[in-house]
């Protein structure tokens, strides 16, 4: 009876042993953590808010800001796992600007199960495939913002499958309508995408797609939007390095009875003649003029050039920065009130992550 028991006991113990070693092997976990903060000079220097600023992230004028501390926790056991992105501070708000209170912390919450190596199911709320640029400063080699990034999509909330084969990939998905978390609107976004890239992974591709009907949520009498979305890099040598992104987006208009639009183009050179500094210059082309549908005052073409340095020392980056907004039309500010069509800015930033 006891040599049984004994045996018994040794079972369990070593299918115990066994499931927590398979465990130990499936199973990952992965965190990371970044801080930004800058300081921004208009040479306009305009009296009120925006302070000569229509992108995201960098409203102020003379003045020491904090960016966004962040913390990011994922982990996967087996066919499934999930991804708790947090974000403090005035770039996490902006970016859930529909949220209010503990929902603005959260900028992605989503859990996945992946059946096989070829398909993956996410559900919860992730940062939007379409566009170049990233919430996070740590992301991103230029600081200041992209008009196209600026006026979104932010992040969608819903379902998405990802199908992967080789070096190509599809993904479809259902979402809120875009930039919310919650809502009690029926409307939902169809997005999707199809991304590809060379043997080597020298140069990649990105097509990226949002619509939805009932669009009224988001713009006044809109019932239909479409948004377009190319991005495309390429790792032309270990020193330089090229991105391109394209999107144009559709609006129709009921009141109006016609079909309202707004694109932009830009291009992004990196070149990195050391290990501890780069330089990223950035040129974009956004134009709003015959709507004006997202340009503030009024619409306009602009078009706006910018230079910024990354000086590395560790995981703690250094960026100075130069950009100049040249608009068709008199949409910024002087110091004395009048109005202007070109403005420029000098801004640095430190940038840490891990």
């Amino acid at each position: 009876m006891l040599q049984k028991i004994l045996l018994t006991a040794l079972s369990i113990a070593s299918i115990t042993a066994a499931f927590s070693q398979d465990t130990a092997k499936v199973s990952a976990f992965k965190w990371s953590a970044s801080v930004d903060g800058y300081y921004r000079f208009n040479f306009n220097e305009p009296k009120n808010p925006p302070y000569n600023n229509y992108t995201s992230f960098t409203n102020t004028q003379n003045s020491f800001e904090l960016g966004m501390a962040s913390i990011k926790a994922e982990h996967t056991i087996g066919k499934v796992g999930f991804v708790a992105d947090l974000g403090f501070g005035k770039r996490a708000e902006e970016f859930s600007y529909n949220d209010t209170k503990t929902m603005q912390v959260l900028k992605q919450a989503f859990v996945t199960y992946a059946p096989s190596s070829h398909v993956k199911f996410t559900m919860g709320k992730w940062a939007t495939h379409i566009g170049y640029e990233l919430v996070d400063a740590a992301a991103n080699r230029n600081y200041s913002m992209s008009y196209m990034f600026t006026n979104g999509p932010f992040f969608h909330t819903g379902l998405r499958t990802d199908f992967t084969f080789g070096k190509s990939g599809f993904m479809i998905g259902l979402a809120n309508p875009t930039d919310y978390t919650t809502t009690t609107s029926s409307t939902k976004t169809l997005i999707a995408q199809f991304s590809t890239g060379t043997k080597d992974d020298k140069v990649k591709a990105y097509l990226n797609y949002q619509g939805y009907y009932g669009a009224k949520i988001t713009m006044p009498n809109a019932s239909k939007l479409n948004q377009f979305d190319l991005v495309v890099t390429a790792a032309i040598s270990s020193k330089f390095s090229a991105g391109y992104n394209g999107t144009v987006q559709t609006i129709k208009d009921e009141e109006a009875r016609q079909s309202k639009k707004w694109w932009g183009s830009a291009l992004y050179l990196n070149y990195d003649p050391t290990s501890v500094f780069g330089l990223t210059w950035r040129n974009e082309f956004f134009d709003d003029e015959k709507y004006g549908l997202k340009t503030i005052g009024g619409g306009a073409n602009i078009f706006a050039s910018t230079l910024s340095a990354n000086i590395k020392i560790d995981n703690f980056r250094i960026i100075p920065e130069f950009r100049i907004d040249n608009a068709s039309r008199s949409i910024f500010t002087k110091s004395n009130g009048t109005s202007s069509k070109g403005t420029s800015s000098f801004l640095l930033a430190a940038v840490y992550g891990f």
